[in-house]
Protein backbone atom coordinates (compact mmCIF):
# COMPACT_ATOMS: atom_id res chain seq x y z
CA UNK A 1 0.00 0.00 0.00
CA UNK A 2 1.63 3.27 -1.08
CA UNK A 3 -0.85 5.67 0.54
CA UNK A 4 0.45 7.10 3.81
CA UNK A 5 -3.14 7.69 5.00
CA UNK A 6 -4.00 3.97 4.94
CA UNK A 7 -4.55 2.32 8.31
CA UNK A 8 -5.15 -1.33 9.22
CA UNK A 9 -8.79 -2.27 8.68
CA UNK A 10 -9.38 0.20 5.84
CA UNK A 11 -10.34 -1.24 2.45
CA UNK A 12 -7.63 -1.24 -0.20
CA UNK A 13 -8.72 0.93 -3.12
CA UNK A 14 -5.63 0.63 -5.30
CA UNK A 15 -5.93 0.04 -9.01
CA UNK A 16 -7.15 -3.44 -9.75
CA UNK A 17 -5.69 -5.55 -12.55
CA UNK A 18 -7.34 -5.06 -15.94
CA UNK A 19 -9.74 -7.93 -16.60
CA UNK A 20 -11.78 -8.87 -19.65
CA UNK A 21 -14.03 -6.02 -20.74
CA UNK A 22 -17.13 -8.04 -21.65
CA UNK A 23 -18.98 -9.41 -18.65
CA UNK A 24 -21.72 -11.98 -18.51
CA UNK A 25 -24.88 -11.10 -16.64
CA UNK A 26 -28.44 -12.37 -16.53
CA UNK A 27 -31.02 -10.87 -18.87
CA UNK A 28 -32.77 -7.65 -17.89
CA UNK A 29 -35.66 -9.26 -16.01
CA UNK A 30 -34.73 -11.83 -13.35
CA UNK A 31 -37.47 -14.30 -14.24
CA UNK A 32 -37.14 -14.07 -18.03
CA UNK A 33 -34.37 -16.59 -18.60
CA UNK A 34 -31.54 -18.23 -16.73
CA UNK A 35 -29.12 -18.08 -19.65
CA UNK A 36 -26.37 -15.44 -19.40
CA UNK A 37 -26.32 -12.68 -22.03
CA UNK A 38 -23.26 -10.72 -23.08
CA UNK A 39 -23.65 -7.08 -22.06
CA UNK A 40 -21.55 -3.96 -22.42
CA UNK A 41 -19.41 -3.20 -19.36
CA UNK A 42 -20.30 -0.32 -17.03
CA UNK A 43 -16.76 0.99 -17.09
CA UNK A 44 -13.37 0.55 -18.70
CA UNK A 45 -10.41 0.29 -16.32
CA UNK A 46 -8.04 3.21 -16.09
CA UNK A 47 -4.56 1.80 -16.60
CA UNK A 48 -2.44 4.87 -15.81
CA UNK A 49 -3.06 7.91 -13.60
CA UNK A 50 -2.82 11.41 -15.02
CA UNK A 51 0.07 13.55 -13.76
CA UNK A 52 -2.06 15.56 -11.29
CA UNK A 53 -4.59 12.89 -10.33
CA UNK A 54 -3.57 12.68 -6.65
CA UNK A 55 -3.53 16.49 -6.37
CA UNK A 56 -6.60 17.29 -8.49
CA UNK A 57 -8.90 18.19 -5.58
CA UNK A 58 -6.17 20.06 -3.72
CA UNK A 59 -5.64 22.24 -6.80
CA UNK A 60 -9.33 22.61 -7.68
CA UNK A 61 -10.58 23.65 -4.23
CA UNK A 62 -8.59 26.92 -4.01
CA UNK A 63 -9.62 27.81 -7.57
CA UNK A 64 -13.26 27.23 -6.61
CA UNK A 65 -12.99 29.44 -3.51
CA UNK A 66 -11.11 32.18 -5.36
CA UNK A 67 -13.65 32.06 -8.17
CA UNK A 68 -16.52 32.37 -5.69
CA UNK A 69 -14.84 35.38 -4.08
CA UNK A 70 -14.24 37.06 -7.46
CA UNK A 71 -17.81 36.41 -8.65
CA UNK A 72 -19.22 37.71 -5.36
CA UNK A 73 -17.11 40.87 -5.68
CA UNK A 74 -18.32 41.37 -9.25
CA UNK A 75 -21.94 40.85 -8.16
CA UNK A 76 -21.49 43.45 -5.43
CA UNK A 77 -20.35 46.06 -7.94
CA UNK A 78 -16.59 45.65 -8.17
CA UNK A 79 -15.32 45.87 -11.73
CA UNK A 80 -12.76 43.78 -13.58
CA UNK A 81 -10.16 46.33 -12.54
CA UNK A 82 -10.77 45.75 -8.83
CA UNK A 83 -7.69 44.59 -6.92
CA UNK A 84 -9.66 41.78 -5.25
CA UNK A 85 -10.95 40.45 -8.59
CA UNK A 86 -7.52 40.72 -10.21
CA UNK A 87 -5.75 38.89 -7.37
CA UNK A 88 -8.36 36.11 -7.38
CA UNK A 89 -8.04 35.67 -11.15
CA UNK A 90 -4.24 35.77 -11.10
CA UNK A 91 -4.16 33.06 -8.41
CA UNK A 92 -7.02 30.88 -9.70
CA UNK A 93 -6.31 30.92 -13.46
CA UNK A 94 -3.11 28.82 -13.36
CA UNK A 95 -4.81 26.30 -11.08
CA UNK A 96 -7.83 26.09 -13.40
CA UNK A 97 -5.59 25.71 -16.45
CA UNK A 98 -3.58 22.89 -14.84
CA UNK A 99 -6.61 20.98 -13.60
CA UNK A 100 -8.48 21.43 -16.89
CA UNK A 101 -5.51 20.18 -18.91
CA UNK A 102 -5.20 17.19 -16.58
CA UNK A 103 -8.92 16.48 -16.92
CA UNK A 104 -8.65 16.75 -20.71
CA UNK A 105 -5.89 14.15 -20.70
CA UNK A 106 -8.06 11.84 -18.65
CA UNK A 107 -11.07 12.41 -20.97
CA UNK A 108 -8.87 11.75 -24.03
CA UNK A 109 -7.56 8.48 -22.58
CA UNK A 110 -11.06 7.44 -21.57
CA UNK A 111 -12.46 8.14 -25.04
CA UNK A 112 -9.89 5.96 -26.75
CA UNK A 113 -10.20 3.22 -24.12
CA UNK A 114 -13.96 3.07 -24.87
CA UNK A 115 -13.70 3.11 -28.67
CA UNK A 116 -13.06 -0.66 -29.12
CA UNK A 117 -15.67 -1.52 -26.46
CA UNK A 118 -18.51 0.93 -27.17
CA UNK A 119 -17.94 3.49 -29.91
CA UNK A 120 -20.91 5.61 -28.77
CA UNK A 121 -19.48 6.05 -25.29
CA UNK A 122 -16.08 6.86 -26.78
CA UNK A 123 -17.57 9.52 -29.05
CA UNK A 124 -19.55 10.93 -26.11
CA UNK A 125 -16.30 11.39 -24.21
CA UNK A 126 -14.75 13.12 -27.22
CA UNK A 127 -17.70 15.53 -27.13
CA UNK A 128 -16.79 16.29 -23.51
CA UNK A 129 -13.26 16.98 -24.68
CA UNK A 130 -14.67 19.70 -26.92
CA UNK A 131 -16.51 21.15 -23.91
CA UNK A 132 -13.22 21.22 -21.99
CA UNK A 133 -11.55 23.04 -24.90
CA UNK A 134 -14.31 25.67 -24.84
CA UNK A 135 -13.78 26.00 -21.06
CA UNK A 136 -10.05 26.53 -21.63
CA UNK A 137 -10.82 29.29 -24.13
CA UNK A 138 -13.22 30.94 -21.67
CA UNK A 139 -10.55 30.88 -18.96
CA UNK A 140 -8.09 32.60 -21.29
CA UNK A 141 -10.63 35.26 -22.39
CA UNK A 142 -11.58 35.94 -18.75
CA UNK A 143 -7.96 36.35 -17.73
CA UNK A 144 -7.37 38.69 -20.68
CA UNK A 145 -10.44 40.79 -19.76
CA UNK A 146 -9.51 41.06 -16.08
CA UNK A 147 -5.88 41.87 -16.73
CA UNK A 148 -6.84 44.46 -19.34
CA UNK A 149 -5.20 42.75 -22.30
CA UNK A 150 -8.45 42.85 -24.29
CA UNK A 151 -10.33 46.13 -24.82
Amino acid sequence: MDDERWQPGMPVLDRQPVRGLAATAPTSSPGASASPVRQRPRSVPETAPTPLQKHFVLLSAPALVLGAIAITALEMGAGFGSLLVRVCVILAAPLLLLTTLDAMLRIWRSAWAWMPVDRGRGLFRLAWLLVALVFLALIMVTVALVLGVMG
